[in-house]
């Protein structure tokens, strides 16, 4: 490749053409496939290349910290936890689609959180945007942004995701406009949005953390009337499990 075409080549940001092009040419001086084969061979490769980097990209700002995905989930040590409806649910892969709502609900350490975060990543990598965050960091955020009027920058950022998993809810004491704003967000993301949480509260608690009834009514309301509500209550905790395995390794 002389220096004018590998000069287009990275303008262009073709990668590949780069990189393979002794291969590109040795196919097409052996005569193995047409010019119009080779074209799309090239073509091909490149979209491909972008479309990794792409979900590389949106996994990296989905700020994940862990990257759990359904395949290593260890199904068989949560007996009593509906896997049949928990992968027909994941392989449909029609919650992003109808803007449906995944709650899961249950004790510390029983895999709720790396359940969450295999939906999220599947809709990640199907060309989906999305956001992992700690439920005590949104309502901070959410509350900081008091300060300087910018609340409603905030809360389109997290409207604009198309798949948003909100971890451990319930967890820390609120105030009374904190609740609100994640109300506000929750509100705005209903029905149009898929949002995906985890809590160690049962729905019937949930009055008592947000130190308002009538509100925490409305936003159950607002998460369950388009959602898959999986209740992990009878769950035991896996985490005895890991300790053990990383002592051992």
């Amino acid at each position: 490749m002389d220096d004018e075409m590998a000069s287009n080549a990275k303008y262009l940001r073709l990668t590949n053409l780069l990189t393979r092009w002794e291969r590109y040419l040795t196919m097409a001086e052996k005569g193995n496939c047409s010019p119009v084969k080779l074209l799309q061979t090239i073509l091909a490769e490149e979209a491909e290349t972008r479309r990794a980097n792409a979900r590389a990209l949106r996994l990296k700002r989905a700020r994940i910290p862990e990257h759990w995905v359904m395949e290593t989930f260890p199904f068989g040590e949560q007996p009593k936890l509906e896997k049949k409806r928990v992968l027909t649910l994941y392989d449909a892969f029609e919650y992003i689609q109808k803007n449906e709502n995944i709650v899961w609900i249950g004790p510390t350490g029983s895999g709720k959180t790396g359940l969450a975060t295999s939906f999220l990543i599947q809709a990640i990598q199907r060309g989906h945007t999305g956001r992992y965050v700690l439920f005590p960091e949104l309502v901070s955020e959410l509350f900081s942004s008091v300060a300087d009027h910018s609340e409603e920058k905030v809360i389109k950022r997290y409207l604009a995701y198309e798949c948003l998993l909100v971890d451990e809810i319930g967890y820390v004491e609120l105030e009374a406009v904190q609740v609100g704003l994640f109300f506000t967000l929750m509100q705005r993301r209903h029905k149009k949005r898929t949002t995906i949480i985890t809590s160690n509260l049962g729905f019937k608690a949930w009055g008592s953390f947000l130190k308002n009834d009538h509100l925490a009514v409305a936003l159950i309301d607002r998460l369950t009337e388009t959602s898959h509500v999986f209740n992990m209550k009878g769950c035991r905790s896996l985490r005895k499990n890991l300790d053990e395995t990383a002592e051992d390794s």
